[in-house]
């Protein structure tokens, strides 16, 4: 169980490319974790800050440009809209979701970019780079496709490939090609800065292997066994780019910031921007100047090596020039990570998710039909925490029915009914406790650390499932004690026995609250509260240099630091229930499947 002292939690989200929509797999894969995440830590009472924003830049958005035949910015916009309405209609409380396309985010990527050069830790360098005659420009790595020198494959980008999961050298591709095109590119000369992970790399493997025994054995294979095996050498984080931060060096026109550099900072620049628009401008320093600080990064497998590797390289060789530059003040070593929590993939129906065959499921699509605690519960507990899991249309409907309705919410509706109904709306008054009444409590109590536990070490599956159980004891508690019966025969042990069982409920509601947000706060009031469990969303556009933006904020609830047993008052009065979920029937499984493809 966490100290009583509260603790600065930074949850750091992947930045999703503002040019696709956002599956299943995208949100099990990071977003939805980190939310679960930062909940629990709310109702802990911690100071959470939980940020992250559309990636604007770099190529996937201008492929996705050229393909719609609009502007970069117009190709951005489209899809960060999307995304806001989702993360609202999801439950997903972030403190603010941005944008890299900010004036913000300029300054201070290229305040990184500046401490590193003073640090020394860039350098220039003349390569060959692909270049398409036929397009008359440079490519970018993601414009380049071939064959993966590591492991073969043949659809292997020119800056990773998703088979192996190696950081590729487009250079080395084999059987390089144009992804526009389908020509082959010729190496041409180009000069680019450099940043020398040969120099970091010993910080970088000490960062490691002081965090082994906390984070995944599958982080660790794509970092430091990475590192052992092959060790880090320069890498550029210039491109010859029109789209994106300019580099911040006279005589460098025409170049941008590479986005696998630029967009970590966003983790940085969030907060700097969070702070601002709070009227605050130092209060970031409370998450990445406090060495007690935790900052946990949520993120797919694919972006291990740029948040386990490059992410601590840039932080470290930033640190002790960032200040100087951004606030013109002295600065210590930036936050470093605490964990990184990477889930791995989910597939559909035993096939790797693919938007260009619609083989997924869109967020927005399915909350246009089911319930976002729904999609919250089955993504939780089907959550591919150390191996990849899979989506399956009857398991969803199976697991909805038979644990979410059945072990959970009749639970609830059953009983909050039949006390409204013999109690005419008011808690019931217990008489003395039996054995059986404290063990299930003390049962049920005691989840408050052993769960609590497991979502602190960030085993959001397990926690939920553990809750779960508890639900269930406190069913087998009822199928024993029969209050139902009882009733008609000593109402004031009914009245015990029920109380007991609505004292169980409310606890078990908070320890739901982060995996079941909408749920938990309508069960919330049924139960009597005025205040809420959790705070708001809201959007608030932001203007600057750069244009106007759209930002997702959260303003805090009354209600945090309830992660703890509340005492229910008898006598009081509550709201009669109504079901809170929705039973499925055994044809939407097909229905669904017919929808893929």
């Amino acid at each position: 169980m966490t100290e009583s002292k509260p603790k600065h939690i930074l949850v750091a989200v992947a930045w999703p490319y503002a040019s696709s929509e956002i599956h299943v797999g995208n949100i099990t894969g990071s977003y939805l974790p980190a939310d679960i995440f930062a909940r629990y830590n709310r109702l802990q009472g911690n100071y959470v800050l939980m940020v992250s924003g559309s990636d604007a830049h770099g190529t996937p958005i201008t492929v996705k440009s050229d393909a719609l035949g609009i502007t970069p910015e117009e190709v951005y916009k489209l899809y960060h809209a999307g995304f806001l309405e989702l993360f609202q209609k999801l439950g997903l409380h972030y403190d603010l979701f941005t944008s890299t396309h900010t004036e913000n985010h300029t300054t201070v990527a290229q305040s990184i970019f500046l401490a590193l050069k003073e640090g020394g830790y860039l350098y220039t360098e003349t390569q060959n780079q692909w270049f398409s005659e036929s397009e008359g420009r440079f490519l970018p790595d993601r414009y380049v496709e071939g064959t993966c020198y590591i492991c073969g494959y043949t659809q292997a980008r020119g800056d990773q490939c998703d088979n192996c999961g190696t950081l590729l050298d487009a250079n080395e591709l084999i059987d390089p090609r144009s992804k526009n095109d389908g020509s082959t590119p010729l190496l041409r000369e180009t000069e680019h800065f450099y940043l020398d992970l040969a120099k970091l790399e010993p910080a970088v493997v000490e960062f490691l292997e002081a965090r082994q025994d906390r984070i995944r054995q599958n982080v660790l294979r794509q970092s430091l066994g990475q590192i052992k095996a092959n060790p880090l050498r320069g890498r550029a984080i210039t491109r010859d780019l029109d789209w994106g931060i300019p580099v911040p060096v006279e005589g460098w026109e025409g170049k941008c910031l590479y986005v696998w550099f630029e967009a970590v900072i966003g983790y940085l620049s969030a907060a700097v921007e969070w702070a601002a628009l709070h009227d605050d401008t130092e209060a970031w320093h409370n998450w990445w100047y406090n060495p007690e600080a935790r900052a946990y990064y949520f993120i797919g497998k694919d972006n291990i090596p740029f948040h386990a590797v490059m992410w601590p390289a840039q932080l470290h060789g930033a640190g002790e020039w960032f200040g100087k530059i951004l606030e013109e003040k002295d600065s210590t070593q930036l936050t470093l990570p605490y964990d990184v929590p990477a889930n791995e993939f989910l597939n559909m129906q035993d096939q790797k998710i693919s938007g260009s065959r619609n083989w997924a499921v869109w967020g927005l699509d399915f909350l246009s039909r089911y319930q976002p605690d729904a999609l919250r519960f089955y993504l939780t507990i089907n959550m591919p925490e150390t191996k990849d899991a899979n989506w399956d249309w009857d398991d969803f409907v199976t697991r909805n029915n038979s644990q979410l309705v059945a072990t959970w919410g009749n639970l609830v509706n059953r009983v909050l009914s039949f006390a409204h109904k013999h109690w005419e709306g008011h808690i019931p008054v217990p008489g003395d406790l039996t054995k059986a009444d404290q063990a299930v409590l003390a049962t049920v109590e005691n989840g408050f650390e052993s769960i609590g536990e497991l979502l602190e070490a960030v085993k959001l599956r397990a926690a939920l499932i553990a809750v779960i159980e508890l639900a269930s004891e406190v069913n087998k508690y009822l199928d024993e004690t029969a209050p139902w019966t009882e009733v008609k025969t000593d109402k004031a042990r009914a009245g015990t026995i029920i109380y007991t069982a609505m004292q169980a409920i409310d606890h078990l509601k908070t320890m739901f609250a982060p995996f079941l947000p909408f749920s938990s706060e309508e069960l919330h009031t049924y139960l009597g509260y005025d205040q809420p469990l959790f705070g708001e969303q809201y959007t608030r556009p932001v203007s600057d240099a750069q244009g106007e933006h759209t930002t997702l904020l959260y303003r805090p609830g009354q209600a945090s630091g309830r992660w703890a047993p509340e005492k229910l008052e008898p006598g009081k009065a509550f709201r009669k229930p109504s079901p809170l979920y929705q039973k499925l029937e055994p044809t939407v499984a097909e229905e669904e499947r017919n929808r893929l493809g």
